[in-house]
C-alpha cells in the first residue's frame, strides 16, 4: 500500500497489533481504527468504565484516511446555513459552537496525553483565486453575524497577499479557531490513549462476514467477535454495506507536498501557520509543515463503480499532476520547488457534506456514522460523543442530536450512479478549469455543474 507523507513520519510507530485469531465476546465492537473509531472507543470506557471495547482494523490505525488527509481541524462553521435548515437554529448554534470549542480542546487533549501531533492553531483563511470566487463566504458570513457570532472576519486583499504568499489569493476571510496537525501523530496518539485506557485493538483483520443477528457476530480470517453492540466508524468503506451504499460516495482526494523550503516560506512570507482552502467545489487546500514544507491537496474526486476502493485511491499519477497544476498556477514564483511526496485517499463524501449518524434498519443494536465528506480530523471527537452515546443507549444531548437519523438526498443506484458521477465530474472539472482562465464556461457544463454534491462550505453564489 503506499503511504502518505504523515505516515512515512511515523514509519517506526507503525507495527500492528497481533490480527484476531479465534473467538472472542465483547460488549462493543468497532469497524475501523481512525479517527472516528478511536474517539468513540475512547468516549464509551470514558462512560462506562466497566464496557469491554474491541476495534476491528483492515489496516494499521490511521491507514485509512485519518493518516491520508490535509491535517486541517475545522469546525462545523461553514456549514451554519445547511445545519439551521436541517435542525433549526438552536442546535444548529449548538453543533457549530461546539465544533469550535472542540478545536482547543483537541489541543489540550494532546497536551494532556504527551501526543506530539504538531497541533497549531492559526487559523483557516477561506479565499477567492479567481473572480467568479469572490465572496463566496459572504451569505455564511452574514448569517453568523444575523445570529451574534462574529467567526468570519474579512483580510484585506494585501494583508492575505502576503498572509498566504501568494497573490493569486483576491480577496478572503479567516475563521481564527482553526488549527492544523500531522493526522498520522494524532491518530497514533490516540491509538495508544486507547490502548491504555482498556480498548481492544487487532490492526490488519478485515471483517469479511457481518451477520446482524442479536448479538451480532463479525467474522475476520482469522477469528470471530460477538458482540451486544456494534459501531461501524470505517468511513467510505461503509458503501459495502447496501443500506448505507447510497448514504455515500467515495471519492479522491490527492496531496503532494514539497521538499522542505522554510527560508522561501520566509520569503514570500507564509510564515503563520495559517491553513488555506480556494472556493472552487473541486477545492484547493493547503498548508504549510512543521519542517518547512507545503503540502497542497484538491478534491480530485475520482470515483469507481459500485464504490469499490482499489489501489487508485491510493495513488494515481494523472491525479497527482492535476493537483501539482493547480499548485504551480497558485504559486508560481515556487516553479524550481520540488515535489517529494504525493498520495491519494478515500473521502466519503454526504450530499450535503456534513455526517450522518444512525442506526441500521431493523438493528438498534448496529449504529454508524459515516459521510465525513473530507472534514473528519476535528469533528470526529464529536461524531465520537455521538456514537458512543448511541451505542450505549444514552439519552442526552449528542444521541437527540440533528444530525442522528437525519432524512438525507441519496445518491442514485448503479449504473447511474457512476455514469452520472462521471459526467458531472467532468463538467465540474471543465467548467472551473474555464472560471481559473476568466472564460464563460460552455452552458451545459454550468449546468451539469449543479448536479454535484454540496462543498464544505455553504457558499454564495
Amino acid at each position: 500500500m503506499h503511504r502518505s507523507l504523515w505516515l512515512k513520519d511515523v514509519a517506526d510507530d507503525l507495527k500492528p497489533t497481533t490480527p484476531l485469531s479465534g473467538e472472542l465476546t465483547c460488549d462493543v465492537t468497532i469497524v475501523g481504527g481512525g479517527f472516528v473509531g478511536l474517539w468513540t472507543a475512547l468516549r464509551i470506557r470514558e462512560l462506562d468504565p466497566g464496557c469491554s471495547v474491541v476495534i476491528l482494523e483492515r489496516d494499521v490505525c490511521g491507514g485509512g484516511a485519518s493518516g491520508r488527509n490535509g491535517g486541517f481541524v475545522m469546525s462545523w462553521w461553514p456549514k451554519i446555513s445547511s445545519l439551521t435548515a436541517l435542525c433549526g437554529v438552536d442546535e444548529a448554534l449548538r453543533l457549530a459552537q461546539a465544533s469550535e470549542a472542540n478545536i482547543s480542546e483537541l489541543g489540550a487533549f494532546c497536551a494532556e496525553h504527551g501526543i506530539d501531533a504538531h497541533f497549531r492553531q492559526s487559523g483557516w483563511l477561506w479565499t477567492a483565486t479567481t473572480d467568479v470566487q469572490r465572496g463566496a463566504w459572504n451569505g455564511v458570513q452574514s448569517l453568523c453575524a444575523r445570529l451574534g457570532r462574529d467567526v468570519f472576519k474579512t483580510v484585506a486583499p494585501d494583508e492575505l497577499a502576503r498572509r498566504s504568499g501568494s497573490p493569486k489569493h483576491l480577496e478572503g476571510a479567516i475563521e481564527a479557531s482553526n488549527a492544523t496537525v500531522q493526522p498520522a501523530r494524532l491518530v497514533r496518539g490516540l491509538r495508544r490513549v486507547a490502548i491504555r485506557s482498556g480498548v481492544t485493538i487487532f490492526e490488519n483483520t478485515p471483517v469479511l462476514r457481518f451477520e446482524r443477528s442479536v448479538p451480532a457476530r463479525l467474522g475476520t480470517p482469522a477469528g470471530c467477535v460477538t458482540a451486544r453492540r456494534v459501531v461501524l466508524a470505517h468511513n467510505a468503506w461503509a458503501a459495502e454495506i447496501p443500506d448505507l451504499r447510497r448514504t455515500i460516495l467515495p471519492v479522491t482526494s490527492t496531496i503532494i507536498a514539497t521538499e522542505p523550503i522554510p527560508e522561501r516560506l520566509k520569503a514570500i512570507g507564509w510564515t503563520g501557520g495559517e491553513s488555506i482552502t480556494d472556493s472552487q467545489l473541486m477545492v484547493d487546500y493547503y498548508r504549510t509543515t512543521r519542517d518547512g514544507r507545503i503540502a497542497f491537496g484538491k478534491g480530485t474526486g475520482m470515483i469507481s463503480f459500485s464504490s469499490r476502493i482499489g489501489p487508485r485511491y491510493d495513488q494515481d499519477e494523472a491525479l497527482n499532476r492535476v493537483t501539482e497544476a493547480d499548485f504551480r498556477a497558485t504559486y508560481p514564483h515556487l516553479a524550481d520547488v520540488r515535489i517529494e511526496h504525493s498520495w491519494s485517499g478515500p473521502v466519503d463524501r454526504s450530499y450535503d457534506s456534513l455526517p450522518v449518524f444512525g442506526h441500521l434498519p431493523n438493528a438498534p443494536h448496529i449504529v454508524y456514522g459515516v459521510g465525513w465528506s473530507g472534514n473528519g480530523v476535528g469533528p470526529s471527537r464529536l461524531g465520537g460523543r455521538i456514537l458512543a452515546s448511541l451505542a450505549l443507549g444514552v439519552e442526552d444531548e449528542w444521541s437527540r442530536c440533528g444530525l442522528v437519523n437525519r432524512k438525507v438526498k441519496l445518491f442514485p443506484p448503479e449504473p447511474v450512479r457512476y455514469l452520472g458521477g462521471i459526467m458531472v465530474r467532468s463538467a465540474v472539472r471543465r467548467k472551473e478549469a474555464a472560471e481559473a482562465d476568466n472564460r464563460k464556461p460552455a452552458w451545459l457544463d454550468s449546468v451539469l455543474s449543479r448536479l454535484a454534491p454540496s462543498g464544505l462550505e455553504d457558499k454564495s453564489a
